[in-house]
């Protein structure tokens, strides 16, 4: 595995071609024409500045760590594991940025052997940079950063996401959803998972839960929150968040009163 210093150094560099990336999306903000936009599925959109996005990233990442290989939301190049592998997605929260609300994000990690070992989630409208590695810490720009202190759901503030593409799950996600409205201090659904688990570890939401996630919009976060204090977990508690479709993301003292009250609704939903 790479060295402390090694991880410090390509963390450094990652940061330099994501700040290059996100001139060229905030560039491109309000400036999508509607014809530009294409439908992947339903209400899964994609416009020629992802793709664009993600060439730049997978180009200079490539040349960064070139025996790396790539996961990726567009498939601008083709996806294949191995033993260091990159995950990028280019533009989290791609329906936000096309309706002009200004919550979007880059996220890209770097995968050890199925482990996220670097993140970096870069809000592109507001300059902040969410970064990470293995035993580093974890940071906002300059700026350390850790999960809450907050022991109970009662004074938390969740973060979630409402299904948008596959409605299996509708049942459990009402019932949860009521039941998190009373039982907590907040529900936040903000439209980029990967800024929802940079704001867990930053500390602005206690823990975020979602279900029908891809790695891509994970991978990035799953090491803040981990290099944050927090922790990170499917719904069953194991350590397969980053490939499981579902994942809850939490500062360590709240973590099992939240996944208990999650698998009430959706084992075996």
């Amino acid at each position: 595995m790479l060295t402390y210093q090694e991880l410090g150094q390509f963390t450094e560099e990652a940061k330099k071609i994501i700040k290059k990336t996100s001139k060229f999306i905030f560039n491109e903000y309000g400036n999508v024409a509607e014809n530009k936009i294409e439908h992947k599925g339903l209400n899964d959109l994609v416009s020629y500045v992802d793709k664009t996005a993600e060439e730049i990233l997978v180009k200079e990442l490539g040349e960064l760590f070139p025996t790396a290989t790539f996961v990726t939301e567009e498939a601008t190049i083709e996806n294949q594991r191995s033993e260091y592998m990159w995950i990028i997605d280019p533009l989290d929260g791609t329906t936000n940025f096309l309706h002009n609300i200004p919550h979007f994000s880059i996220s890209i990690a770097l995968v050890y052997k199925n482990e996220p070992i670097i993140g970096i989630v870069h809000d592109v409208t507001r300059g902040e940079c969410f970064w990470a590695f293995k035993n580093g810490g974890a940071f906002i720009n300059d700026k350390k950063i850790q999960v809450t202190q907050s022991k109970h759901l009662l004074t938390s503030v969740l973060g979630m996401g409402f299904p948008y593409r596959k409605y299996t799950n509708m049942k459990a996600v009402a019932e949860s959803l009521e039941y998190f409205l009373k039982n907590t201090r907040g529900l936040r659904r903000i439209g980029s998972a990967a800024l929802d688990l940079a704001y867990v570890a930053a500390g602005r939401l206690d823990a975020f839960y979602e279900v029908n996630l891809n790695a891509w919009d994970v991978a990035g976060g799953i090491v803040l929150v981990t290099e944050a204090g927090g922790k990170v977990q499917d719904f069953a508690g194991e350590n397969k968040a980053l490939f499981g479709m579902e994942i809850i993301a939490s500062n360590p003292y709240i973590i099992d009163e939240l996944r208990t009250k999650i698998q009430d609704f959706y084992v075996g939903d």
